[in-house]
C-alpha cells in the first residue's frame, strides 16, 4: 500500500467500526483503481439505458490522482459509491443558487445496480458531515440535459427530495453541461454510526472552519 500524500485525508487515529457501512478516505492505489473501475462501469451502465451521463469524460484519470481528496461508501471491503470533498467550493457559476459556505460533493458516482441505496446513505452521512464541520448545507449537481419536469429526470429528483435534497433550478455544472443545482440542510444525526461509520477526518484540506469541532476532532 502506497502513502497518502493528501494528509488533510489521513485518519486521525486507528479505528475499528462495526457499522455496517463506513464512509472512509481512498488511501492506496488499489483503491484509488476500483474507484476509477466503478465510474466507468457506472458509465457503461448509463450509457446502455440511455441515460445522461456526467460531461467530464477524465474522472478515472481523476479518482486515480493520489492528491484528490477522493473518498468511498463501503459494505465491508465492498465500494459502493466514491466522490470527492469540497469544502470550500467556488459556486460563482451557481449565482444566487451558490452564495454562503458548504460542503459540495462532486464526482459522486454509485456501483451500478444499487445507486439508490448508496445515495440514501450518503445523503445521510453528509448531512452529518457537514454539520461537524460547521457548515449550513451539502451541494450536489446532477446531469439534466432535458427540462426538469420531464424523464428521465423527474423521475430521478422526485426520489432524491424524498431523501431531503432541494432542487434550486439549474445552472451550468463543474463541466459546462446544463445541471440540476441540488442542496440538502447540514444535520447532526448522533445514531447513525451504527449504520454508517466515518473515518473522514473533520480537518480538510482548504476547509474554512476554525470552530474546535474542525481542529483535532476524533472520527466516529
Amino acid at each position: 500500500m502506497s502513502q497518502n500524500p493528501h494528509p488533510a485525508l489521513e485518519p486521525d487515529a486507528p479505528a475499528t467500526h462495526a457499522s455496517v457501512y463506513l464512509v472512509r478516505p481512498l488511501a492506496s492505489d488499489a483503491e484509488r483503481d476500483e474507484a476509477a473501475a466503478l465510474v466507468e462501469d457506472r458509465r457503461s451502465w448509463l450509457t446502455r439505458r440511455g441515460l445522461p451521463l456526467p460531461a467530464r469524460l477524465d474522472t478515472p484519470a481523476l479518482y486515480r490522482d493520489a492528491q484528490s481528496a477522493a473518498v468511498g461508501l463501503f459494505e465491508d471491503e465492498d465500494l459502493l459509491s466514491c466522490l470527492i470533498l469540497d469544502p470550500r467550493p467556488d459556486l460563482r457559476r451557481w449565482g444566487t443558487n451558490g452564495a454562503g459556505p458548504s460542503l459540495l460533493l462532486r464526482e459522486v458516482h454509485t456501483l451500478p445496480g444499487r445507486p439508490d441505496n448508496a445515495i440514501r446513505l450518503l445523503t445521510l452521512w453528509a448531512a452529518d458531515y457537514a454539520a461537524r464541520l460547521n457548515l449550513p448545507c451539502v451541494r450536489a449537481e446532477a446531469p439534466a440535459r432535458y427540462p426538469l419536469n420531464v424523464d428521465p429526470i423527474t423521475r430521478v429528483l422526485d426520489r432524491l427530495r424524498h431523501m431531503g435534497w432541494e432542487i434550486r433550478g439549474t445552472g451550468p455544472g463543474a463541466d459546462g453541461d446544463q445541471a440540476a443545482l441540488l442542496e440538502l440542510r447540514s444535520q447532526l444525526h448522533p445514531r447513525l454510526t451504527p449504520l454508517v461509520g466515518c473515518m473522514v477526518p473533520l480537518a480538510l484540506s482548504g476547509s474554512s472552519t476554525d470552530s474546535p469541532a474542525s481542529k483535532g476532532a476524533t472520527q466516529r
